[in-house]
């Protein structure tokens, strides 16, 4: 549904994105995720038309962004940081006039604009002057705005900005339900975001694509050692040295025991590849320790995330 092939944006000398390169099938919810001044925006904006590259080329329902741009806009309801308001206008008298300007079937406008006002919570201050209305409304209304013409494709940049955790968990699931309807690509620098409602992440960082995938894969290619957490009752001391002997064994480290059962919390390394579950467990049984807890631990999107952007270099 959209394909992204080495898109470059110098502004004069400096470069805001270079190479950069992805795809997103339809139906997917795609995270575009990178720290703040990654080249998040510059990206979105060039796909959904409002900003030319430097070089390289994207095709959005199988358009292209530079050779067929107003095609494109049919197909992309987008969705800005900063929502293009008319502060003086209602909210209906907002969406009636986005469901002109984007040719929605006047047969079809009443019924789309009552739609996008119950999906996005808007019933309630439909007649209320968009000046009037506090942040977390109007990035509900700008979130309609994308919605009214039913596109292919919805590109959200910073979708939560601004909502408390109600409206936040509510445009979360909103954009969920969107999934397999739309493609929908969510670009953000909040973590939690894109691990509650992306299959798929492209992580951006400096102006270049430093990853590409889903988390799981993702973690697999960035780990260098398996990671196990033990829970059981035994010395500190002879409980780690014991751990430690284990074949495929890297490191181990132990929390401070509990005062009332000596009762450990242990976090241990191995070779990557190498499970060593079944070993530990004989160990733990033979030296007549109480087992409580051994189970797989897996980097987070937060690890995955921090190593990627942290580093100079970082493709997978």
């Amino acid at each position: 549904m959209i394909e992204v092939k080495g898109l470059t944006k110098y502004y004069g000398p400096k470069m805001a994105i270079e190479n950069v390169t992805f795809e997103v099938e339809k139906g997917e919810i795609l995270g575009f995720l990178g720290p703040n001044a990654a080249g998040k925006t510059t990206t979105m904006r060039i796909i959904t038309c409002f900003l030319p590259a430097t070089s390289g080329t994207a095709k959005v329902a199988g358009y292209d962004i530079f050779d067929s741009s107003r095609e494109v806009r049919r197909r992309i309801g987008y969705l800005p940081e900063h929502p293009p308001l008319y502060d003086d206008m209602s909210v209906d008298y907002y969406l009636d006039f986005v469901a002109t300007i984007k040719d929605v079937d006047a047969r079809m406008k009443s019924k789309r604009i009552a739609d996008v006002l119950e999906r996005c919570g808007l019933m309630e201050v439909r007649g209320e002057i968009i000046g009037r209305l506090s942040k977390g409304y109007r990035q509900r209304v700008g979130l309609a705005q994308a919605l009214v013409h039913d596109p292919e494709v919805l590109v959200l940049d910073e979708p939560t900005i601004g909502l408390d955790p109600k409206q936040i968990i509510e445009v979360r699931r909103l954009i969920k339900e969107l999934g397999g309807d739309h493609t929908v690509i969510l670009s953000t620098h909040i973590l939690p975001e894109v691990g509650m409602t992306c299959g798929r992440v492209v992580i951006i960082n400096e102006g270049r694509i430093s990853a590409v995938g889903t988390p799981e894969v993702l973690t697999g290619k960035l780990k260098d050692s398996e990671t196990i957490r033990v829970e059981l009752t035994g010395p500190r001391d002879e409980v780690v040295k014991i751990l430690k002997g284990v074949e495929g064994v890297k490191k181990v480290q132990a929390g401070p025991a509990r005062a009332d059962d000596r009762r450990l919390i242990l976090q241990v390394e191995s070779e990557q590849g190498k499970d060593v579950s079944k070993d530990l467990a004989s160990a733990i049984v033979h030296h007549g320790w109480d087992l409580h807890e051994l189970r797989p631990v897996d980097m987070t999107l937060e690890e995955v995330f921090l190593k990627l952007t942290t580093k100079e270099e970082g493709t997978v």
